[in-house]
C-alpha cells in the first residue's frame, strides 16, 4: 500500500519514471598502491611504512593477522606516510600483501608497487550503478509528492564497502528536496568485475546527479524554470530529511539557488544561445544546472588530538587523522588559533597509539543494542569507537571538533589564568582591578590576547607564565560523534565542567599545583581524568543516517560540436555553502579538484567491467581517458562561497560533494543544447552523434 498513490496517481499529478545507468571508473590517484615492510627476526619486530587513510583500522588487522603467523612477531611498527585517497586507500588490500612479503623475505626490506597497468586492475574502483526512480508532482502547486527509487550497485568481486556505499546512494536519492513520501532501496551485488570501493563521492554522486537530470526533466514538462521549480521544493530549516531527521543548523540551500538564479549565466542563456549558434555555425550551446547537498561523516565519528604549548611559546598539535591530500595537516594547524591565537608550528599525523589517553573500545558503534552501550559506558575509559580513518568528508568538521577542544582546554586552563595572573600584577590588582574582565570577551589580535581594554599580550609571554604557574600546558582529548556530540562530566581545578569530549588528560607546568593535580600518570607527565558522567548519543541516533550537510550548486555553459559530438565546456560557476572556511585556499583547492573529478565523470572516464575491463590487465591512461585543462575550463572557471552566518558557524566538510552537481549540470546543459536527454553516463561524443545524426 505504501506506492499506492504512485501507482494510482490522482489526476493531477505527473509522474515520471526513468531508469538510470552510471560507470565505473578509476580513482587515478597519482600514487599506486605500494607496500614498505620488513620484518626482524631477531627482536621479532615488524615494520611497516604504507600509506593508508586509517592507521588504527590497518594495525589492529595486521594484529590479528600476525597472531596467526608461524613466525613469532612481539611488536609491530606502522608508519602511515602521507597519500592520496579518493577513497582507494580505505581498508585496501597492499598493507597486508606488504605483510606476507615481509615474514618471507629472509629479513630483507620487501618494497610492492603497482605499476599503472596493475593499478589498474587490481585498485578499488567506483561502484556502477542502475537506478529506476519514479517522481510525483502536483501539477497545480508544483509541489514534490512522492519519490520512490530503486537501486543497484556493482560491488566486484570482493565486498569493500559496497552495502555501506549503496545505502548512503539510496538515502542520499533526496538531494535538496523535500517529499513528503519517499521509498528508496537499494541493493549491492557481488560480480566478476575489479572490486568497487569507498570511492570519493559514495554512491552520492551516482545517485544525486540522476535526481537533478531528472527534477530539470520535469521542471521541463511544467512548464517552470529549473531552478523556481527547485526553490519551491527545496529542504529547508528544521525538515526532516527522508530518514525522518532534521538537518544540523541552518539549511542554505535557498540561498544558493537564489544566487545561481540571478547570475548572468542562467539568466541570459536564452539570449546568449541565440546569438553563439548564430556566430559559431555547427555548434550548439547549453546551460545547465545542478544543486545537491551532501552528509558528511558516518555516525561513528571519533579522534583524538594533543595540544601542548612549549615554555618558548611553540605549539605542537598531535592528531588521529591521516593526510590524504586533503590540506587536513594544514587546516588543523590553523584550527588551533581559534582559542590560541596562532597556528600549531608542529603537527603529527596519522598516529594510532594514544598512551597519554587510554582509550578502550568493544562492540559495533552501529549495531550494539542500548543496553549494551549503557552498560560498557561505566567504564570512564571506555567509547563506542577509537580512532576514524580519514574520510567521509571527515576533516573539516569532526576533526577540528577534536583539535579545538583540545586547544580549548589549553585556554580556559592554562592561557586565560595566566593571562590574568599578569593583568592582575601590581598595586591594587594592577590594570585588571578597575575593568569587568570576563572570559567570553577574550579576543586575539595578531597572535596577542585581550578583553575589556587590558593590554595586548603576545602568546609566549602568556604560554611562559602558565609554565611558571602550574597551569596546563597540554591536553589529549578523545571525541564521539553518532551525529551528535558525545559529552561528559570532568573535574578540572575543583570544578565539574561538562565538555562535548568523552576522554581527557591534562600535563601542567612546572609550578606548584594545589591537590597533587601536578603528579603524572603516563610517561609523558599527563594526568588522565576519569570522566564522572557521561552522555553519549543514544543507538537509536543510527537511523537518523545523516544530520550534517553542506550545498553546492554549478551552473555549466558548454557547447556541442553538431558533427564530433564533442562537448566543449565553456565556463562553470560554483556557489559553495561550508560555514567558516579554515583555509579558503584549501577550500578553493578542493572545489577545483572536485569540478575536474566531476567532469571526468560526466563525460569522459569509463571502465567496461567485465572481460574487457581493466582486470585484463591492459589498461592504463593511454586508454583511460582523464581530463585535462582544456577540458575543465581551468582558466574560466569561477566560484563564490556563501559568508557564514556568523563567526561561530563552524567548517563544513566539502570535499565530496563539490564533485557532483557539475555532473547533473552538464548533462542538463546538453540537453539545453541539443534537446534530448541522456540517461547514461558518461554522456561520449558517440551517443551526442546518434542522437544527432
Amino acid at each position: 500500500m505504501r506506492n499506492y498513490a504512485l501507482a494510482h496517481p490522482p489526476a493531477d499529478w505527473l509522474v515520471m519514471e526513468r531508469d538510470y545507468t552510471t560507470q565505473s571508473i578509476d580513482t587515478a590517484a597519482l600514487e599506486p598502491d605500494n607496500a614498505n615492510c620488513w620484518y626482524d627476526a631477531d627482536s621479532h619486530a615488524l615494520h611497516m611504512i604504507v600509506p593508508t587513510q586509517g592507521p588504527a583500522e590497518v594495525a589492529q588487522s595486521v594484529a590479528e593477522m600476525v597472531a596467526k603467523c608461524r613466525f613469532a612477531v612481539k611488536s609491530v611498527f606502522l608508519h602511515p606516510c602521507y597519500t592520496v585517497g579518493y577513497g582507494s586507500k580505505d581498508h585496501y588490500n597492499m598493507p597486508f600483501y606488504g605483510l606476507v612479503a615481509a615474514m618471507y623475505g629472509d629479513g630483507r626490506p620487501v618494497r610492492l608497487a603497482n605499476d599503472r597497468y596493475e593499478q589498474f586492475q587490481s585498485a578499488l574502483k567506483r561502484h556502477a550503478f542502475n537506478m529506476k526512480y519514479r517522481i510525483a508532482v502536483d501539477r497545480k502547486t508544483g509541489l514534490l509528492q512522492s519519490f520512490k527509487g530503486d537501486l543497484e550497485a556493482n560491488g566486484g568481486g570482493r565486498m569493500n564497502f559496497s552495502p555501506s556505499v549503496a545505502m548512503v546512494g539510496a538515502t542520499a536519492a533526496q538531494s535538496i528536496y523535500y517529499f513528503p513520501k519517499s521509498d528508496p532501496t537499494a541493493t549491492a551485488i557481488a560480480s566478476r568485475a575489479v572490486d568497487a570501493g569507498s570511492a570519493r563521492g559514495y554512491g552520492t554522486l551516482q545517485s544525486m546527479a540522476a535526481t537533478e537530470t531528472m527534477i530539470d526533466e520535469i521542471a521541463e514538462q511544467l512548464k517552470l524554470d529549473p531552478i523556481d521549480f527547485r526553490l519551491t521544493n527545496a529542504l529547508r530549516s528544521g525538515m526532516k530529511n527522508t530518514q525522518g531527521a532534521i538537518p544540523a543548523g541552518a539549511v542554505r540551500v535557498d540561498e544558493v539557488l537564489q544566487k545561481a538564479k540571478s547570475h548572468p549565466l542562467w539568466k541570459n542563456r536564452t539570449q546568449k544561445k541565440a546569438k553563439y549558434e548564430a556566430e559559431h555555425p555547427g555548434k550548439r550551446y547549453g546551460v545547465g544546472f545542478a544543486c545537491v547537498q551532501k552528509d558528511f561523516g558516518t555516525g561513528a565519528e571519533c579522534s583524538f588530538a594533543k595540544v601542548e604549548m612549549s615554555e618558548d611559546g611553540k605549539i605542537t598539535l598531535h592528531h588521529s587523522g591521516s593526510e590524504i591530500g586533503t590540506g587536513m595537516s594544514t587546516s588543523q594547524a590553523i584550527a588551533v588559533a581559534k582559542w590560541l591565537g596562532v597556528p600549531a608550528s608542529t603537527v603529527h599525523f596519522a598516529l594510532a597509539d594514544w598512551p597519554d589517553l587510554p582509550v578502550i573500545t568493544s562492540g559495533d558503534p552501529y549495531l550494539m543494542s542500548q543496553a549494551d552501550q549503557d552498560r560498557l559506558s561505566r567504564n570512564p575509559r571506555w567509547s563506542p569507537g577509537f580512532m576514524s580513518p580519514s574520510s567521509a568528508t571527515n576533516s573539516a568538521y569532526y576533526f577540528t571538533h577534536s583539535t579545538r577542544e583540545a586547544a580549548r582546554v589549553l585556554f580556559v586552563h592554562g592561557l586565560w589564568p595566566a593571562a590574568m595572573s599578569i593583568w592582575s600584577s601590581g598595586a591594587g590588582g594592577g590594570q585588571a582591578a578597575s575593568l569587568v574582565v570576563r572570559i567570553e570577551d577574550a579576543r586575539w589580535v595578531n597572535g596577542k590576547l585581550s578583553a575589556d581594554g587590558l593590554e595586548a599580550l603576545p602568546f609566549e609571554q602568556i604560554a611562559k607564565k602558565a609554565h611558571e604557574l602550574g597551569l596546563v600546558t597540554g591536553a589529549t582529548v578523545h571525541v564521539f560523534n553518532r551525529w551528535q556530540w558525545a559529552e561528559a562530566e570532568f573535574e578540572v581545578g575543583g570544578k565539574i565542567e561538562r565538555l562535548p569530549i568523552d576522554g581527557l588528560s591534562l600535563r601542567y607546568g612546572n609550578g606548584a599545583m594545589p591537590n597533587g593535580q601536578k603528579s603524572a600518570t603516563t610517561s609523558n607527565s599527563y594526568r588522565v581524568l576519569d570522566r564522572k558522567r557521561v552522555f553519549i548519543p543514544p543507538v537509536q541516533r543510527n537511523n537518523a543516517m545523516v544530520t550534517y550537510y553542506s550545498a553546492v550548486g554549478t551552473l555549466v555553459e558548454l557547447a556541442v560540436n553538431e558533427s564530433s559530438g564533442e562537448v566543449e565546456v565553456l565556463t562553470h560557476h560554483s556557489i559553495l555553502e561550508c560555514g567558516n572556511q579554515l583555509s579558503p585556499q584549501l577550500v578553493s583547492g578542493q572545489l577545483q579538484g572536485g569540478l575536474a573529478m566531476g567532469i571526468g565523470h560526466a563525460l569522459h572516464e569509463y571502465l567496461p567491467l567485465y572481460e574487457d575491463g581493466p582486470g585484463n590487465g591492459t589498461w592504463n591512461f593511454n586508454r583511460y581517458r582523464l581530463p585535462r585543462s582544456t577540458d575543465v575550463a581551468v582558466w574560466s572557471q569561477t566560484s563564490e562561497v556563501l559568508p557564514p552566518l556568523t563567526e561561530t558557524d563552524p567548517p563544513k566538510g566539502i570535499a565530496e560533494v563539490v564533485m557532483i552537481p557539475v555532473v547533473g549540470a552538464i548533462v542538463n546543459g546538453i540537453a539545453h543544447a541539443v534537446g534530448h536527454r541522456f540517461r547514461d553516463l558518461p554522456v561520449t561524443p558517440q551517443k551526442i552523434q546518434e542522437v544527432l545524426a
